[in-house]
């Protein structure tokens, strides 16, 4: 049995991507390599067993505590109902998710009537569903030193690539140029932060390439 380091567990609104304005039931697990230095959740980046906690804590900790608990899909599923919550989309986050096979859990989901997507960063082997909606979000030359995998560009239902400037458009049309893409995958730029610099290169480029615009609607209205 498998079991999951789930960091934090709630109820709120999809705010990127494909799914943007869905409610939505977010399941972020613990442990990254990756080394992002833009991430905004480094608190998941450690899987040190001093930051093991109990599923209360998981409930109600700040959003940027490095705690966590270890959770099997039934376990998961339960919290889902007991909490009430209504949103039938669940997005497993991170962390890096794929450090996980999420085969069990996504096929438990789904056979209770929930939709499932993944936010990976396309340096882990995807083990989900083929029902599972894939988000790869390419994550090229981190501190980590992970490559981005082929298998995953293949996999993905979207890919949604932060940028801030020039040099990541120019990062992501190589990796295109070399990966097999799914025909029917939308291409979307994120703009690191809120800088008008950065939206304004997401939005001529999008333009420009007719990929598409995720702006980060959740950190526009202020929710999680």
């Amino acid at each position: 049995m498998i079991n999951y380091n789930v960091n934090e567990l709630f109820e709120t609104i999809q705010g990127e991507g494909q799914y943007t304005g869905t409610p939505s039931l977010f399941l972020r697990l613990q442990g990254c390599p990756v080394g992002c230095s833009w991430c905004d959740t480094k608190q998941t980046w450690e899987t040190d067993k001093a930051d093991e906690t109990d599923l209360q804590t998981i409930l109600i900790k700040p959003a940027d505590s490095p705690t966590w608990t270890a959770l099997t899909a039934d376990q998961i599923l339960g919290i889902f109902k007991n909490q009430g919550y209504t949103a039938k989309h669940v997005v497993i986050t991170g962390g890096e998710p794929c450090m996980f096979d999420l085969v069990p859990l996504c096929e438990l989901l789904h056979n209770h009537g929930y939709s499932t997507q993944i936010e990976t960063s396309g340096t882990f082997v995807i083990k989900a569903p083929e029902t599972t909606w894939v988000t790869v979000s390419p994550k090229i030359n981190m501190k980590g030193g992970y490559e981005v995998l082929a298998s995953c560009m293949a996999r993905a239902n979207e890919i949604k690539h932060p940028v801030a400037r020039e040099v990541h458009v120019e990062e992501l049309e190589a990796l295109l140029a070399k990966s097999p893409i799914n025909k029917n995958a939308f291409v979307y730029l994120q703009p690191i932060s809120q800088k008008p610099s950065a939206t304004q290169l997401a939005i001529d480029t999008c333009i420009k390439k007719n990929w598409r615009l995720s702006i980060q609607v959740h950190k526009y209205i202020g929710i999680s």
